[in-house]
């Protein structure tokens, strides 16, 4: 190579080494640009508005505020999804949508009276935005700060009003999985709804209890109720007492007397105004000034909220949707409620766990119902209760239809040393079918890690109490016989008469249930119910006053 050659190809490489420099850093430029554009898969191309944004506003807006790397990323993905195109404006004018969420946003400080939403800026621009109009509309910093500011605070309210406590749920003994919520679509919605409420992502019973809420926000305004005492007796039927002017005073607030007098006797329409009081508490429906019903009387309003800002913290927990045809128990009720099609059909007693042995809050589906079943002893109540009686008398076993079995064997109760043992007795004991088994004529199985089940019991005096929590956990239902036909109604050769004459018979006969049937276990200490009454209950495993911990921060 001559002299002349070497000096084109070193300028050659120059000029390469030149051009990939420049390459390199226009590669670069073109990253970090990238780094906020929109995914164009999915609706960027849409065109909502000719407003929009930079994408560097938004790096700008992150850096002048502390706000968490998920928050960050919720706001970031929505506006990478439409194109970095404003959302809560218009050419002209601030967008219905901006309003109909503050509104959302200042109802729930509102009710649940949480400061932790208010956004004072929030409200200043807005109002500015609806004064000024198109002067305001010209203040291009002001609008991007408002348009990132609602989306900001947008996602924050939907993690406080529709889903709840992030804290694990086991710890908190509630075993219902909880579903994800997407709140970039009800984002979506919201504002290309044109201002038109939306369907919020709760459940109705969530809904019911909130219109309550906020009537009882009210009577907290008003001073709440005055309390019932009496310097001798309560006033029963027929006395004329100044203090029953304040009972009926009190039943009116509450919705349980109809019409108000200004009389001062204890008439027939305070009785019954009563029993409607007694009824929603879950107390005898006496008609009666008892004690327990002037206790649930006297409870503050500031009580009862809070009472129903906990079950509305559960409720977020809850499917939006329910399954139209299911099985579910309230504990604290002590109720089982039928739904059929959606609606309620019908009700039954049911007997839960002691507190010491509590019945598990969780769902399941219920796949099988065993007539004339054996009870398979659990070793709790082995250890517990029946070793001690067979180390005095293994004859305990036989005396209550029982017996010990190895495998598929049953064994002889007197060739085993029931001394040797404290506990993990290596047998299986169990009931035999016939009268007075544990479990009845019938069980409902839901196949479940807790080892709970629905079942018969002939033990029927219990449901005659209206605090039914007796059981070792499994749940006795007070008309398993309806129960059954209700769950075969699927199989129409499982008629009554062929029940009943399986029933007649002491084997036990397992029928697989097709479809399986939801069930859920639920624990709500105040609920509406089916005919818009409001219903208040003892929080009997103190699972309340754990969550409380959560909701309100209390030690």
């Amino acid at each position: 190579m001559n002299k002349n050659e070497r000096y084109i190809a070193i300028a050659v490489g120059v000029l390469l080494l030149i051009g990939a420099a420049v390459y390199y850093q226009f590669r670069q430029k073109e990253t970090v640009k990238q780094a906020f554009a929109p995914d164009s898969t999915v609706y960027s191309k849409q065109d909502y508005t000719t407003l929009v944004l930079d994408s560097t506003v938004l790096a700008s807006f992150f850096a002048s505020r502390s706000l968490a790397d998920s928050l960050q990323s919720d706001v970031r993905s929505f506006y990478q999804r439409r194109g970095y195109q404003y959302a809560w404006f218009s050419e002209n004018r601030l967008a219905n949508a901006a309003n109909n969420f503050n509104n959302l946003r200042q109802s729930y400080i509102s009710d649940f009276a949480d400061s932790s939403l208010y956004n004072a800026e929030i409200d200043r621009l807005v109002n500015e935005a609806e004064t000024q109009g198109t002067k305001f509309l010209a203040n291009k910093v002001e609008v991007q700060t408002l348009e990132l500011l609602l989306t900001t605070a947008f996602f924050q309210y939907a993690d406080k009003a529709y889903a709840g406590t992030v804290k694990d749920l086991l710890d908190l003994e509630w075993f219902i999985p909880r579903k994800k919520k997407n709140f970039q679509a009800l984002l979506d919605t919201l504002v290309m709804a044109k201002g038109q409420p939306i369907r919020e992502p709760v459940n109705r019973y969530y809904t019911l209890l909130k219109e309550k809420l906020r009537q009882y926000r009210l009577l907290q305004q008003q001073g709440g109720w005055p309390k019932l005492e009496f310097e001798g007796k309560a006033p029963k039927k027929g006395d004329e007492d100044s203090t029953v002017l304040v009972l009926k005073q009190n039943l009116h607030r509450w919705g349980d007397l109809k019409t108000l007098d200004s009389t001062s006797i204890f008439d027939d329409s305070v009785a019954v105004a009563l029993k409607r009081f007694q009824h929603r508490m879950g107390l005898s429906e006496t008609g009666k000034l008892d004690e327990k019903t002037l206790v649930e009387m006297n409870r503050p309003v500031e009580e009862r909220i809070r009472q129903m800002m906990l079950n509305m913290e559960r409720l977020r927990w809850v499917p939006d949707e329910l399954e139209p045809n299911m099985l579910l128990v309230n504990i604290p009720e002590y109720r089982l409620h039928v739904f059929e099609n959606g609606v309620q059909s019908w009700m039954s007693k049911v007997v839960v766990g002691k507190e010491a042995t509590k019945t598990s809050i969780f769902k399941g589906n219920l796949s099988y119902v065993v007539l004339n079943p054996y009870w398979v002893v659990t070793n709790n109540i082995i250890n517990n209760e029946i070793l001690p009686k067979l180390k005095r008398n293994p004859g305990y076993l036989e005396r209550n239809n029982m017996e010990v079995v190895s495998g598929n064997k049953v064994i002889n109760p007197y060739s085993v040393k029931w001394s040797s043992y404290t506990k993990n007795v290596p047998y299986t004991i169990r009931q035999k079918p016939g009268k007075g088994n544990s479990l009845g004529k019938v069980k409902f199985l839901f196949p479940n890690s807790y080892s709970i089940y629905l079942h018969d019991t002939p033990s029927k005096s219990l449901f005659g109490e209206t605090a039914r929590a007796f059981s070792h956990g499994c749940i006795r239902v007070s008309e398993p016989e309806k129960l059954a036909l209700h769950v075969l109604k699927s199989l129409p050769e499982w008629n009554e008469e062929k029940l009943n004459a399986v029933w007649k018979t002491q084997n036990e006969k397992w029928i697989t249930v097709r479809p399986s049937l939801p069930v859920y276990i639920v624990y709500f200490t105040t609920w509406v119910d089916n005919t818009g009454q409001l219903n208040f209950r003892r929080d009997l495993y103190g699972l309340d006053s754990a969550l409380a911990k959560e909701v309100f921060g209390e030690q």
